[in-house]
């Protein structure tokens, strides 16, 4: 080990306030991730963890500190969802209302039975994304033009029937907000999310930080729908200002760690400030039973796809630019992990690793 992961190490567990065996998980977590960084494999990353009374966290490489901003990816559709939901508590819409009650050119043929539920649930037909998505990111489209491909888009399956992740589905659901509020969507969960949350470092799309004070996602490990590093993608993918501007609903929010947890904590400590404790609830409930994924509203329930360890309780969400971030009720334990490495790459080497060491009860 060289001196800066020494270094650094010793940071991460002065920055720990635990008794009993957090201090080994948390430095055998944090190893994992330095080792990555050492071998030139990631270039940022940032960790935090809270279980009880006690927190850890840790900046890696270039993230400089622990409030670094990333780019969340799919983290943003827990985001959307509670937007959608804070125009449920106040009447404004119920998750069983269709889609065309709000977007009344939504009606074509089973399209006319899809409910706000089955957008956010991920079982109301739609694809994940547009056939046309490299078609529309290369031209520099404006989200209404992704709605309105949204609305006319095949479904993929009669709604309710399947579960298939889509992010155009959350896109839908954004669209009802703004037509509702008539405020744009960053604003309303700035306003009405972000802010009574204290989550300071948080915005969809860039909002009031600018592109190169955020962290780089290394796009060259991407999937070919996210440019994949081709040069000639530059203008389009993840690091382009034309994405970290469009603040896609389900993709395009920016973040630090901190108020990633501070979002989950709200869910697992409800206040009330936000959203009423029965709302996020119901949030937290399946509401894909008998299909093949287990889906709240807006996230992903456990424990698959979080720490080996988690119980049927834990719930939260991952990013393709190599991001994860859930919660556990079962041992009051809040874990992000953000990183700049695509998850394609960092799912099995950091982010999976580190989660199931976090996850550990002894």
């Amino acid at each position: 080990m060289n001196r800066r992961s020494i270094l650094t190490l010793l940071t991460g567990l002065a920055a720990t306030k635990s008794h009993s065996t957090t201090p080994d998980r948390m430095q055998a977590a944090a190893q994992i991730i330095q080792q990555k960084v050492d071998a030139d494999i990631l270039e940022s990353a940032v960790l935090h963890v809270r279980q009880g009374k006690d927190t850890f966290q840790q900046a890696f490489g270039k993230a400089g500190n622990a409030d670094a901003v990333f780019l969340l990816a799919s983290i943003t559709k827990t985001l959307t969802a509670a937007g959608v939901m804070v125009l449920a508590d106040r009447g404004e819409l119920r998750l069983s209302d269709p889609a065309m009650k709000f977007i009344p050119e939504f009606n074509e043929g089973e399209r006319k039975r899809i409910t706000i539920e089955q957008l956010l649930a991920h079982t109301s037909g739609l694809p994940d994304q547009l056939e046309n998505n490299t078609e529309l990111r290369s031209r520099h489209t404006p989200l209404a033009e992704f709605v309105q491909g949204a609305v006319r888009t095949p479904l993929l399956f009669a709604p309710g029937t399947k579960y298939h992740y889509q992010s155009m589905g959350i896109l839908l659901a954004a669209e009802i907000v703004e037509r509702i509020t008539k405020t744009p969507l960053p604003d309303f969960l700035a306003t009405e999310v972000f802010t009574p949350l204290g989550m300071t470092h948080t915005a969809l799309g860039l909002g009031r930080f600018k592109l190169a004070d955020t962290i780089r996602c290394q796009t060259e490990h991407a999937a070919p729908e996210s440019g994949a590093g081709d040069p000639q993608a530059a203008s389009w993918d993840w690091n382009s200002p034309y994405w970290r501007n469009l603040a896609a609903p389900w993709g395009g929010a920016h973040g630090s760690a901190t108020d990633v947890a501070r979002f989950l904590g709200a869910f697992m400590h409800p206040s009330g400030q936000v959203l009423r404790k029965k709302t996020t609830h119901l949030m937290l409930q399946n509401h894909t039973p008998g299909l093949a994924a287990r889906r709240g509203i807006g996230f992903a329930l456990g424990p698959e796809g979080f720490g080996r360890n988690c119980s049927q309780q834990s719930f939260g969400h991952s990013g393709s630019t190599g991001t994860l971030a859930w919660a556990d009720p079962a041992t009051d334990t809040t874990c992000v992990i953000l990183t700049s490495l695509p998850s394609r790459i960092s799912a099995e080497t950091i982010l999976h690793p580190v989660s199931d060491v976090v996850a550990k009860t002894h």
